[in-house]
């Protein structure tokens, strides 16, 4: 009965809550005009409810509506079907152009229980190549794996398959199950399950693919690999805002995007464009980290600051995403990746190893909802 008592209060703070959001446009609550709908609560604070869109809402409601219900105490999860406007008959003049209008984008449709044993579904993604993200990625879930998470890390980044380089995992992966039912059964390494094209093609042997293949690939390692049960599943994606993005959107519910980016303005413009396409898709940001911030002299322990300071930082408070930290340029992150054991694991002392476990128990805070400090599952 007190169970009962407690969602049901929650219950209340929560409609309270989303009801203090207004309609840009119309000034209405989003309560009040029908938008929020099927608003669930359960004991453990777990929220989930829909939200219809309409054709002129911007793309920062959603985002505000989900921001709205995590706030609330005793709320630590919050999940957002997104409802999109009917499609209307469009006008003669559009029909005989056919095309994206300008600012258009497919919409998302996540499959519901595509992955029902996965916790959290995470995306690592940059708007431009070099800035480091298959290293964040893989040192975001092996850092996770030593906090106590189970963790698996899917290889989106098709043209460029660094994971199985980086875990030091050259394996070819199993295929198991009945026929017609066949799983494919990912690799371990590091306590991390691992799936990536890299393991399917010849070391020598390029991806040379269009679009709707990439789609393909996404879909079959989010459908046919067994995964098993996760807390978390790190996609690391391609640079960019294409093809692997939108089906990543479009085919799995996300908890959110982690963008990288360095210091310098060529990143960080690339990296704002991308930032802005995931709210486009109604993807939240989970926030911004830096990496490739100062080096530290090896004879004075001064930092040189090689690729500029504080960009990072900068286009964090633009883009209005958390700045999850600065990983600074440290040689212990190129031994890493050359011997294939990731640097939370195979330099912890190093100044890499260090802000990257920071940088991993910042995004756990903001997955989970609950403090850092939590004993592992």
């Amino acid at each position: 009965m007190g169970a009962n008592i407690g969602v049901e209060r929650l219950t209340k703070h929560v409609w309270s809550a989303l009801a203090q959001i207004k309609h840009p446009g119309t000034g209405e609550s989003v309560v009040s005009s029908g938008q929020v709908q099927d608003l669930e609560v359960n004991a453990e604070g777990r929220v989930r409810f829909a939200f219809q869109l309409r054709s002129d809402d911007p793309g920062e409601l959603v985002r505000e509506v989900r921001e709205a219900a995590q706030g609330v105490e005793g709320v630590s999860e919050v999940k957002v079907n997104v409802r999109l406007p009917k499609a209307t008959a469009a006008p003669r003049a559009a029909r005989a152009r056919p095309g994206l209008r300008p600012g258009s984008v497919p919409a998302p449709t996540p499959r519901p229980g595509l992955l029902p044993d996965v916790e959290h579904v995470v995306a690592v993604s940059s708007g431009k190549g070099g800035v480091g993200k298959s290293m964040v990625a893989v040192n975001l879930a092996a850092a996770l794996a030593l906090e106590g998470r189970r963790v698996g890390i899917l290889d989106a980044d098709v043209y460029g398959p660094d994971i199985p380089i980086m875990f030091g995992e050259r394996g070819r992966p199993r295929v198991s199950g009945e026929r017609g039912k066949e799983k494919i059964e990912p690799l371990v390494a590091h306590g991390v399950r691992l799936m990536s094209l890299g393991f399917l093609l010849d070391s020598e042997q390029p991806a040379i693919m269009r679009g709707p293949l990439i789609a393909g690939i996404m879909k079959q390692f989010l459908e046919q690999v067994e995964w098993g049960a996760l807390d978390y599943l790190i996609v690391d994606m391609p640079p960019g805002t294409g093809d692997a993005q939108l089906s990543l959107v479009q085919t799995i519910d996300v908890a959110g995007a982690i963008m990288v980016t360095t210091p310098q303005d060529v990143a960080t413009g690339d990296v704002f464009r991308g930032i802005k396409m995931f709210e486009r898709v109604h993807t939240p940001v989970l926030g911004l980290v830096e990496n490739m911030g100062p080096l530290l002299c090896p004879h004075c322990g001064q930092p040189i600051e090689l690729f500029g300071s504080g960009g990072g930082r900068r286009l964090a408070e633009a883009a209005k995403v958390p700045f999850l930290g600065t990983i600074p340029l440290d040689a212990a992150v190129r031994v890493a990746g050359d011997t294939g054991i990731p640097t939370v694991v195979g330099m912890p002392e190093s100044q890499a190893a260090k802000a990257l476990r920071e940088f991993a128990r910042q995004v756990m805070t903001r997955v989970e909802g609950q403090p850092v400090g939590s004993a592992a599952r």
